[in-house]
């Protein structure tokens, strides 16, 4: 990890280097994205098999594309006891939460006859994208798919890559089960975006798209964006800690380490007041590195983009951590709630030395599908909001649009709008 002192300057220059990690940076693809999104909207299954026989290594067909119900049941045979009791007592703290995110439509009546309301129902269709190849997370399938239940959607579909054997994670499919998926499909990547963006002859089409994915299925869902919706553009993982003199420098070495083994475009960054901390937490580092397996990884993540900030003074350390606006922010300090207070730009929130970050990633209850990338001063993490959609209810009596219709018709007018303005006006002739 770089040690730097944070200035205005340094500040800068670390916002322009985690913003190259961006989505939106990756324009190159763009095309290669196109294409395949054209091609699986014109062909339908016969290309998604192609690219899924392609990338994937396995004869693909509309007979077993589909997972079935016998080898969703295999899968969670195949899983240990204690560790499905882990992910059952996972997805009870996870709807726990998101029930209280659950909102009613409500009807404001007044005594002119106006009636105003808003309704709020759930979309019909949800996708989710569950990542293969290196790793598998079952976490992400409960995080994505657990919402969307809470929400009331009706049909939930996932898409996950199999392997050359055509069989698909057995934790992946057992937290499905868990989770209440209706249907899960063997494709992956881009096409398997554009299938559920658009539908083909086997793969239903959705209303909204969720979950993480390499570069090529986050292009895609910004370009399918508009015909379906997303949840966002996630760019690689990253965590930030605020800590002082009192932090334990072991425990926020592990937690620094915790997000920068997931690639090695994580971001792990310590802001702290303590110079002597950062030291302690460096050689700490160095000790973890020699029995984490994914040490090179991690090693080339702290490299590009691990940062110790020494702050003058603790309110220079939260104006930091609010520009960077982190996917994940742990608080270590003397009194964090009073720290947390100042905190406007971060998507979780963890205070105090036993709140390690992975307690959201897969235990607490709160979404870990949380905004990257500095978003998360104007985006939020994945809710049950993110599954209802909104109507507005408009009714008015015609004593009611009395007293309103010539202040409609004029600022109709004033807009250029002459039928608007007649529409109100030929009520009253």
């Amino acid at each position: 990890m770089q040690k730097i002192k944070l200035t205005a300057k340094t500040q800068q220059d670390i916002l322009n280097n985690l913003l190259e990690r961006s989505p939106g940076s990756y324009g190159k693809y763009e095309s290669v994205v196109a294409d395949i999104i054209a091609n699986v909207r014109e062909k339908g299954d016969e290309a998604v098999f192609d690219y899924t026989t392609q990338f994937d290594k396995w004869n693909i067909n509309a007979d077993n594309v589909r997972v079935t119900r016998a080898e969703i049941e295999e899968a969670f045979a195949s899983i240990d006891s204690e560790f499905i009791r882990v992910m059952q007592d996972s997805a009870a703290n996870i709807i726990a939460f998101h029930e209280k995110q659950r909102r009613n439509s409500w009807i404001d009546t007044r005594t002119d006859g106006t009636i105003l309301g808003q309704r709020i129902l759930p979309i019909a269709a949800s996708g989710i994208y569950v990542p293969g190849g290196k790793a598998a997370y079952p976490s992400s399938v409960l995080m994505n798919a657990i919402p969307a239940k809470v929400a009331g959607v009706k049909k939930i579909i996932m898409t996950t890559p199999a392997g050359p054997d055509g069989k698909v994670n057995p934790g992946t499919l057992a937290a499905a089960k868990i989770a209440g998926i209706d249907e899960i499909y063997k494709v992956g990547g881009a096409q398997a975006i554009a299938a559920m963006a658009f539908g083909t002859e086997s793969i239903p089409k959705v209303d909204k798209i969720t979950g993480p994915g390499n570069i090529f299925v986050a292009l895609a869902k910004k370009a399918c964006f508009g015909h379906v919706s997303i949840d966002s553009i996630a760019g690689p993982s990253e965590i930030l800690v605020i800590a002082d003199e009192t932090a334990n420098p072991r425990y926020v070495a592990a937690d620094l380490l915790s997000q920068a083994e997931h690639d090695e475009l994580a971001s792990a960054i310590l802001i702290t007041t303590s110079e002597t901390l950062a030291d302690q937490v460096t050689a700490q580092i160095e000790g973890f590195l020699q029995t984490l397996p994914r040490a090179n990884i991690i090693r080339k993540s702290l490299e590009n983009y691990g940062y110790q900030l020494i702050a003058d003074t603790m309110e220079d350390a939260v104006s930091a951590a609010n520009a960077i606006a982190s996917e994940h922010l742990e608080i270590l300090t003397k009194d964090p709630y009073e720290v947390m207070t100042k905190i406007e730009n971060a998507g979780a929130i963890f205070m105090g030395e036993y709140s390690s970050e992975p307690l959201g990633d897969y235990y607490a209850g709160p979404n870990h599908i949380l905004p990257t990338n500095g978003t998360a001063k104007f985006f939020s993490p994945l809710s049950v909001d993110d599954f209802v959609k909104k109507t507005s209810l408009i009714s008015y009596s015609r004593k009611a649009l009395e007293e309103a219709h010539k202040d409609i018709e004029l600022f109709a007018e004033r807009e250029g709008l002459s039928a608007h303005a007649n529409s109100i006006r030929v009520r009253f002739e």
